[in-house]
């Protein structure tokens, strides 16, 4: 065993001396250490829970002849960090969460690895952790918020609060509604309730196999979350036992599998940064590219919130990822002879599942659109490409030309909406706040949602090198590369610029010849940094642009 190294010989009695002054004894030490990686804390609502959920991981765990070691993994609440400095802090933690747990793995040996992630970057990041450090390893989520509740009955969720916001600036609520929406949007722990970047992650998760059945679905609150998780930490010690190991798992046809599943839930786009970065870790390569093919193909199946009325909680009563699976798979569009963190195959786990509810997740033959929920344009404006959640947005800005309302920064376009200053047909560009620009790449949750709560949502569009939260829903197109840091085009535009939109066919183009936009590149300079000191200068020194994942370069 990997842990012999601090447990087996002469040699190794300090160690072992050490281990315990932990209260470990010899019995425990002779059998396979199993690191449980935990991102419980105090800020997160999707983490506050996370202390019972590893506590029934352990169990599992010793219930299987394993010895669980506990170690902490940092996570952001996206949310609480919205809207100001504390956002240029959300992405650049995914790298932080990989680096800190490969350091904690291979300083301390352990055998296999049970991750308990549940929000945004606390996912990816580990999932990164463990196609690097490629020993056995699963996951378990702390499980999805259940959706709240207004005093008139109607369920609500945090995008709804978002855009109560807007719609106070705009004078269609008062300071009442928007406490309403304050102390019932957010009812329990857990990661928030709608289709949005945590729960986006925790599904792709249990799609591209390295999670057992109802990781991305099953409630926070529900008594089927601790029994997942004892049986997630008893199914570790059966990974460790056939060395099954994260890169046996998440291969090439298991990462089409995961955008083949993310084009059908409608997941947010923040899966175009994630999955391109566990991917090269894993020494598989995706491009842009790749995720308009597999669209294409791939038929939308889930209308989850922002882009309809249902919730997390109601996909798990219609069958969970799994019955998603199961309509893909009946007509080929995903592969199911791979295996995964169950010890089967995918074809062997989906064999019972029934789509227990066709309304909510739409059988193949009746899809709400034969296309997957997202999409990549390309075009003048965007060179490399740019996503937008296509299945959130209305069918009245599907194709859309008007002209540009240029921000360098999120907090002018805030104030810009909130004063009334867009009007409708307007196409705001935020730039600056990308990767590099940013740095840190923010998301403009606030802006969209103000649009959204201002009902603006079917007439104004915005595009940002940016990205988006989850929660977002409208014409918002994000990604925007090269950004405007790195002298794209983004950089170039003016305020009345025409900006054409074209969704479905995938294009997106600033309408200014190239004498001027030429002229214009000639007398562009890139601004000085926004922050110079600290780990986000030294971030944008090495980060790759958001067509790779944003992952940092070594």
């Amino acid at each position: 065993m990997r842990s012999d190294n601090v447990t087996k010989g002469v040699e190794r009695a300090p160690n072992r001396s050490l281990l315990y002054a932990l209260g470990y004894t010899k019995e425990e030490l002779a059998r396979p250490l199993i690191g449980i990686v935990s991102s419980q804390n105090e800020i997160v609502p999707g983490h506050m829970n996370l202390d019972k959920i590893t506590e029934a991981v352990k169990a599992g765990v010793r219930m299987a002849g394993g010895t669980p070691i506990e170690f902490p993994a940092i996570a952001v609440c996206d949310g609480i960090a919205m809207g100001h400095i504390g956002m240029k802090y959300s992405l650049v933690t995914r790298e932080l969460i990989a680096d800190s747990t490969e350091a904690m793995v291979l300083a301390h040996q352990f055998d296999a690895l049970v991750m308990i992630p549940n929000c945004d970057k606390n996912v990816p990041g580990l999932l990164m952790a463990a196609a690097r450090l490629n020993i056995p390893t699963i996951f378990c989520s702390g499980g999805p918020m259940l959706a709240g509740k207004l005093t008139d009955g109607r369920r609500t969720c945090l995008s709804h609060m978002f855009e109560a916001v807007g719609a106070y600036h705009a004078g269609k609520m008062d300071a009442a509604g928007v406490e309403e929406y304050e102390q019932n949007a957010c009812p329990t722990c857990g990661s928030c309730s709608g289709m949005y970047t945590a729960n986006s992650m925790n599904c792709l998760t249990e799609a591209i196999g390295m999670s057992l059945r109802g990781n991305g679905t099953i409630p926070a609150v529900m008594s089927a979350r601790l029994r997942l998780a004892k049986h997630t930490g008893m199914q570790i010690m059966e990974l460790l036992g056939q060395d099954i190991k994260p890169r046996d798992i998440m291969t090439a046809k298991a990462f089409h599998n995961a955008e083949a599943i993310d084009m059908a839930l409608g997941c947010s786009t923040n899966s175009m940064l994630h999955l391109p970065a566990i991917a090269h870790e894993c020494g598989v390569e995706m491009d842009l590219d790749m995720a308009n093919e597999i669209s294409r193909k791939t038929p939308n199946l889930c209308h989850l919130a922002p882009a309809g009325d249902t919730y997390i909680e109601d996909l798990e009563q219609a069958g969970g990822v799994y019955a998603v699976m199961k309509e893909l798979a009946k007509k080929n569009l995903i592969h199911t002879d791979l295996i995964t963190a169950t010890g089967k195959t995918v074809a062997e786990n989906l064999a019972p599942v029934e789509n227990r509810d066709p309304n909510l997740i739409r059988p193949i033959e009746n899809p709400y659109s034969p296309y997957g929920g997202i999409a990549v344009l390309k075009g003048t404006l965007a060179p490399d490409g740019c996503v937008v959640k296509q299945s959130a947005v209305a069918e009245e800005m599907m194709v859309h030309t008007g002209p540009a309302r240029v921000f360098d920064s999120e907090e002018d376009a805030i104030t810009a909406i909130y004063a009334g200053k867009i009007v409708a047909g307007d196409v705001i560009i935020i730039r600056y706040e990308g990767p590099k620009g940013g740095p840190g790449m923010r998301e403009m949750l606030n802006p969209t949602s103000a649009i959204a709560g201002m009902e603006l949502d079917k007439e104004v569009a915005l595009i940002t090198d940016g990205r988006f939260s989850g929660a977002t829903r409208g014409a918002s197109i994000g990604h925007v590369c090269p950004e405007a840091a790195q002298g794209g085009p983004i950089g170039l535009v003016e305020d009345g610029d025409r900006i054409a939109i074209d969704i479905p066919n995938c294009k997106i183009d600033l309408l200014v010849d190239e004498a001027t936009l030429s002229a214009r590149r000639a007398k562009w300079v890139c601004p000085p940094p926004k922050i110079t000191t600290g780990y986000l200068a030294r971030y944008a020194k090495q980060v790759t642009d958001a067509t790779k994942g944003a992952v940092l370069e070594a």
